[in-house]
């Protein structure tokens, strides 16, 4: 029992640092753009956050992320000293990746942690590839389907404005970016909300055979305090902020106006919203980035710091096996005592 609730209490420690850590996807643009202070922004992507919960529980009426996380490793294989390791290489590498001010995803880390660890235990044979695979193509896919959505979406509203005076619709774009910085903050509480909650029913799937009394047969028996204190952590997590990453996704990718920031958090959110339809968990790092790159992308390639993206693009790559690694030593360390 104190196992599982120290793992619990760890996920939880996760999606909060999630949370700040990847506050800057939300509020970065409109925080940039000084349509809202980083105190209101905050506020406001938190508030967000929180609605997703109730868009899952009632409208979606399923958590399928939450469903593909926890097969990340073959149920056979889960027990809680493995996914104790993997939540603890995913919060150093998580927090390793903030103090260095570097947008990587939450998302794959904590995914590479469990995988990291269940390999060590049990070899590659216990890890669902045919999952891990869809997951890690979304590492290129998700930020190229926001880059695309994004530059039609500007075409598109370039096309529809061009015959209105630039001075005239700042204003109306300002506007605009809350609204569409509640879409994509209620996009990033649907998805990384729901990577938690897998996490922690894998472990109460694990604690079942235990005779431990929060055991469950599967994720659809969830109880719905894991689902609501998960969506809890990460907006109190994003209120927290998170003002070295911001600083990356708002400036120096390429400058951001108020115009631009609508089109890139609407593509992000539509984005969020089409892989959520397929229960894919996805990074809202890559695919926030992927929009402000294609928003650069519009005015001339040479508008996107290239040089910055290719670091990113870097620690993305890297994220999956540098945690699976720090989640294999970890259970290596934990299996000694």
């Amino acid at each position: 029992m104190i196992l599982l609730i120290a793992i619990i209490v760890l996920a939880l420690a996760f999606d909060f640092i999630n949370g700040f850590h990847d506050a800057a996807n939300s509020i970065s643009t409109i925080v940039t753009t000084k349509v809202l202070t980083p105190f209101q922004a905050v506020i406001w992507a938190a508030f967000f956050n929180f609605v997703a919960f109730f868009i899952s529980k009632y409208i979606i009426g399923e958590f399928g992320i939450a469903n593909t996380v926890s097969k990340t490793v073959y149920e056979q294989y889960i027990t809680l000293p493995i996914i104790l390791a993997g939540v603890i290489g995913a919060i150093i590498w998580n927090l390793f990746t903030w103090w260095r001010g570097i947008p990587s995803s939450s998302s794959h880390t904590l995914i590479g942690g469990f995988a990291g660890s269940a390999i060590m235990a049990n070899g590659f044979a216990a890890i669902h590839g045919a999952v891990i695979f869809k997951i890690a193509m979304f590492i290129f896919l998700a930020p190229f389907i926001g880059m695309l959505v994004a530059f039609i979406v500007a075409l598109s509203v370039l096309y529809i404005c061009r015959h209105v005076d630039h001075q005239k619709s700042e204003p109306w774009f300002r506007h605009l970016q809350l609204v569409s910085s509640a879409l994509f903050s209620i996009g990033h509480g649907l998805n990384d909300s729901q990577k938690v909650m897998g996490i922690i029913a894998a472990a109460l799937i694990a604690a079942h055979p235990l005779g431990i009394g929060m055991g469950i047969h599967s994720v659809a028996n969830i109880p719905d305090w894991v689902a609501f204190s998960c969506f809890v952590s990460i907006s109190a997590g994003t209120m927290s902020g998170g003002w070295k990453i911001v600083k990356t996704m708002g400036t120096k990718i390429t400058k951001v106006t108020p115009f631009e920031g609508v089109v890139a958090e609407t593509a992000g959110a539509l984005t969020l919203y089409l892989t959520e339809y397929l229960k894919i968990p996805v990074s809202t790092t890559h695919t926030i980035a992927g929009s402000i790159i294609g928003v650069g992308a519009t005015k001339r390639l040479s508008a996107v710091r290239w040089g910055i993206t290719k670091d990113m693009m870097t620690a993305w790559v890297l994220t999956i096996p540098v945690s699976a690694l720090l989640g294999a030593g970890i259970y290596l360390i934990i299996s000694l005592f």
